[in-house]
């Protein structure tokens, strides 16, 4: 029909809910602030119920009906079962990854996934028990490397309220766009990476923010900016992909 709208790309945005929940994140009001970055870039944000199952529904749909990018913002589940729960979850995640899908991740979600090694690759890194920490929560002073990429084009060092995830393994291939000082160290905050894949152009951009303790956190506009270039970086050139708006 003449002058209808277009329709808006689809994000899959995997909350802490169920077995993917813990005591110490809020999932529920930082989801909620994700979504509104993401439809801010012009996404319809969609959060299934249950994680398992969104992921396990990612294994059998035909590549055309795929979402236009997958966010995923969970904790790790403690219930002794494999994370992800079934093999048709792990399937799914694993042909996203392999086809070379665009991939948002978040905070804890890097302590996720323990049972798929794919994860780690596509990631681009993860915290290990044991190894990784944090300080308190606090002011979290954050610096920008303005040289690394559209990611962070523009965007000044900024302090804000959060967690410092420290000591994360790390890939060799990630490019990383912002750093925090723990114990006279430059610890990695928020990076991408160009993956290998199946896709257009035979790789996949993935971005990992280790910021996003709770929704103060959002209330940054630097972090908030930082997140809207991340998604537009991630999906540019993508042909079912959506631009996010230029910064304000």
């Amino acid at each position: 029909m003449a002058g209808a709208t277009p329709a808006r790309p689809t994000a899959l945005l995997l909350s802490g809910t169920g077995r993917y929940a813990d005591p110490w994140h809020p999932f529920a009001e930082t989801s909620a602030a994700l979504a509104d970055l993401l439809r801010e870039a012009g996404f319809d944000a969609v959060l299934p119920p249950e994680v398992d199952a969104a992921l396990a529904a990612l294994a059998d749909l035909p590549s055309a009906d795929l979402p236009a990018l997958l966010a995923i913002n969970v904790g790790l589940p403690r219930d002794g079962a494999p994370s992800p729960g079934t093999p048709q979850a792990a399937a799914g995640l694993s042909r996203w990854l392999r086809l070379g899908r665009p991939l948002l991740a978040s905070h804890s979600s890097a302590t996720s996934f323990t049972d798929l090694p794919e994860w780690e690759d596509g990631l681009g890194g993860r915290w290990i028990r044991g190894t990784s920490m944090h300080p308190d929560y606090g002011p979290a002073a954050i610096s920008v490397r303005p040289e690394s990429g559209p990611v962070v084009a523009g965007i000044p060092d900024f302090v804000l309220p959060d967690e410092k995830y420290s000591y994360l393994r790390t890939a060799p291939g990630i490019t990383v766009h912002a750093t925090h000082v723990h114990n006279g160290l430059d610890h990695p905050t928020v990076w991408s990476l160009e993956r290998p894949g199946a896709g257009s152009g035979g790789s996949g951009r993935t971005v990992y923010d280790a910021l996003g303790h709770d929704a103060a956190s959002y209330a940054s506009p630097e972090h908030r900016r930082l997140l809207r270039q991340a998604i537009g970086w991630l999906t540019a050139g993508s042909p079912d992909g959506a631009q996010a708006p230029a910064p304000a």
